[in-house]
């Protein structure tokens, strides 16, 4: 049976245009929380911040970074997906002065489960300084459970949007509406929308460019026989079980997501990862000098890597125990 040239062209598109979405999907959920309608600024002044330094690590490096340090997926004895996890994982260093200061790298994945976002909540309580991730001005604050009383439930933001949306596919929870932002120790350790704006343009990234990388990369793995993720959360969407065999879909592509996010680099690396990565190092910094000897950064999980080897390089702290988290339960 001859294939017909034109019907495989459609094909190879319609999964690009999927793989695009799927990777959107996936830096939504392990990489980028955003200020939307379900938060509330407690002041329109927003205070000048000095941008962060520039990158200098390259990309091949950096794509090189393990990721599975951070978020893995658990199997039974029958070798079956049971649980996405998360890790806390410990870095310290004692100083000349026989002080030991300790850094802990907790992963997130915005949407999970209700349980997830309890324990995290707990683990919380144990810092001096808690850094968080997100892309907001100064002074904006999320109020207990995410919402201010008077907000829409329909966010405006895009990204919130499709976090949302996948909340309600995998019938899941959203990490803005359970982590409780509003305890004295959380420290905003991220871009500002504005800060976030300026390094996109100043890296020559835009939403074209990484739709562009998205298709051209979709249509690479399927020649190259390595594509399927996209036609597996297709077929998921169609199941009787549909919200636990999406989750399990996607969970694989996200334990896999470093080739998916080369669609986001720029001619120096990424806004979205090695950026904002940059801006919260920054923080920590001030958080060290500051007298903060007990310190944990809350991240996407997708940011973690790059993350460890600053530790490591920039603060010549050594790595120690790993701690796991169920965030998705797969069975």
């Amino acid at each position: 049976m001859t294939k017909n040239p034109a019907n495989a062209s459609h094909f190879n598109h319609s999964t690009s245009w999927l793989r695009l979405l799927l990777v959107s999907a996936i830096a939504s959920t392990v990489c980028l929380t955003t200020a939307n309608s379900m938060v509330s600024q407690e002041t329109e002044t927003e205070t000048t911040v000095a941008a962060p330094e520039k990158d200098k690590s390259s990309p091949a490096k950096r794509h090189k970074l393990k990721h599975d340090r951070f978020l893995r997926i658990r199997k039974d004895a029958r070798d079956r997906s049971v649980a996405l996890e998360t890790s806390i994982v410990r870095y310290e260093k004692t100083t000349e002065n026989n002080t030991r200061i300790t850094v802990d790298l907790i992963g997130a994945v915005h949407i999970g489960e209700s349980e997830y976002y309890r324990q995290l909540n707990k683990q919380f309580e144990n810092y001096e300084s808690l850094l968080y991730e997100l892309v907001a001005p100064e002074g904006t604050v999320i109020p207990k459970g995410g919402r201010a009383p008077d907000e829409s439930e329909v966010p405006t933001n895009p990204v919130a949007a499709l976090q949302m949306g996948m909340k309600s596919v995998l019938e899941l929870d959203f990490q803005l509406e359970l982590i409780d932002y509003t305890k004295k120790n959380f420290i905003h350790a991220d871009m500002s929308p504005e800060e976030y704006g300026e390094s996109m343009k100043e890296n020559d990234e835009s939403i074209a460019g990484y739709a562009l990388k998205g298709i051209g990369q979709g249509m690479a793995l399927q020649a190259a026989g390595k594509g399927g993720g996209e036609l597996g959360m297709l077929m998921a969407l169609f199941s009787k079980d549909k919200a636990v065999r999406m989750r399990r879909s996607m969970a694989k592509q996200m334990v896999d997501m470093g080739a998916g996010m080369i669609m986001f680099e720029g001619k120096n690396g990424s806004t979205i990862i090695d950026h904002r990565n940059a801006k919260c190092m920054s923080v920590l910094k001030e958080q060290i000098e500051s007298g903060k000897r007990n310190i944990a950064i809350f991240y996407g999980a997708g940011h973690l890597a790059d993350m460890e080897q600053r530790l490591l390089n920039d603060f010549d702290m050594k790595r120690g125990g790993t701690r796991w988290l169920t965030a998705w339960k797969l069975r």
